[in-house]
């Protein structure tokens, strides 16, 4: 079990709008993010000596900024926004997801490098399209993919999603009762961007295809806007103004696959299980000790391979599982209660993050689970740049 088991929480959430197209500066959003985390922790800038981020911009093909406030906000820039350079003793610039960073945090205050770490996903989606390929020439690997339109997420997702329903028997109308169910979730969380959009099967069964089976419903949802969490040790976030949510456990993915596709279904299946079993070790507990999940959702196909990697379901089994309405707010394990990536936002795990905190504290409002106490939180597919979190109540 992990020394630090239960020693550094989750203190305060904030939020902006999280909207397609905004006209502020990402800064601004950043800083109005942190402010609203503080606030909710009941603390102030003069407080905050750690930032941590992955200051990146998420585009696949086409114009990528680097403009630091503009297209990405570096810790560094934020600490100048805030005023409050002078107070931090540490910073955390971390690659491939933001949940590295929080990784990286949680270590800093155990070792006491800080006290009080905002950390904080910032995202900006310039006009067009973010995932096409506009090289001139495909070197390297890119030379077998490009030409066949294999060089976008989406169209690797889509190949883990065919062979999943080639392998379980599992019909597309499944996808359908997942991505319906979900939207459902989202219309109690007022961070939603979907809050209020209703979605219904028929829709969800003739949208635009992307990358056969995988529509425009199946993969998340580019933002404007900033999220930012303050993390503490727990000792300290008991005297703050929330009840704490701790970090009971984390776990990160190193599986790379053998054929150098981005993603097949074996591989993912393989890292998500490699992944769990490391999560479990590390926070002492098992999966039947877990009471609600917040499994990334970056494509639909993802929440499945979560759900049978962690050991929740066998191979093929997690479409009959939520087919059965398992993952439902009522259900044996609720799934994603805020609506995930799918429905909020895409913000690279923080989703996941602060709805596995709200709902441990009892502060998710309306969507609230009775009895929620432990969840579980999976970022990315199970591959190697892959994190996975046990989240907790207070005892």
């Amino acid at each position: 079990m992990w020394d630090y088991r239960d020693k550094v929480a989750i203190a305060g959430i904030g939020y902006t709008e999280l909207i397609r197209r905004n006209p502020r500066t990402l800064a601004s959003l950043t800083v109005e993010a942190t402010d609203a985390a503080l606030a909710d922790a009941g603390l102030s800038r003069a407080d905050v000596d750690g930032l941590a981020t992955t200051p990146t911009m998420p585009v696949y093909g086409g114009a990528k900024g680097n403009q630091d406030g503009i297209d990405v906000v570096t810790p560094a820039y934020l600490a100048g926004a805030l005023k409050i350079r002078d107070r931090i003793t540490w910073l955390g610039n971390t690659t491939p997801m933001v949940t590295h960073a929080a990784i990286d945090a949680v270590n800093a205050l155990v070792a006491g490098a800080c006290t009080h770490v905002v950390l904080y996903r910032a995202l900006h989606m310039p006009q067009g399209r973010y995932s096409n390929f506009t090289a001139a020439h495909a070197t390297g690997k890119d030379q077998f993919f490009a030409p066949y339109g294999f060089s976008i997420p989406a169209a690797w997702a889509g190949t883990v999603a065919r062979r999943y329903l080639e392998t379980s028997g599992a019909k597309r109308e499944s996808f359908a009762n997942f991505v319906v169910d979900n939207r459902e979730r989202a219309h109690l969380n007022p961070n939603a961007y979907f809050r209020g959009k209703t979605l219904t099967r028929d829709e969800y069964l003739t949208s635009r295809m992307i990358a056969d089976p995988i529509t425009m419903l199946d993969c998340d949802l580019p933002v404007d806007g900033a999220v930012a969490i303050v993390l503490t040790r727990t000792d300290r976030a008991r005297d703050l103004r929330n009840p704490p949510a701790l970090i009971s456990g984390y776990a990160t993915s190193n599986h790379v696959g053998a054929t150098g596709v981005p993603m097949t279904l074996e591989d993912i299946r393989a890292g998500a299980g490699a992944t769990g079993e490391r999560l479990w070790a590390a926070a002492g507990i098992g999966r039947t000790d877990i009471d609600i999940a917040q499994l990334y959702d970056g494509f639909s196909i993802f929440a499945y391979t979560w759900l049978e990697g962690l050991g929740f379901c066998g191979p093929g089994e997690a479409a009959a599982f939520i087919d059965d309405g398992n993952a439902r707010p009522t259900g044996s394990l609720p799934l994603n209660t805020g609506g995930g990536c799918l429905a909020e936002g895409r913000l690279h795990g923080m989703t996941q993050l602060t709805e596995a905190a709200y709902q441990v504290t009892g502060r998710a409002g309306e969507r609230q689970i009775s009895g929620a106490r432990r969840s579980v939180v999976t970022v990315s597919n199970g591959l190697a740049g892959s994190t996975a979190f046990v989240v907790s109540a207070d005892h």
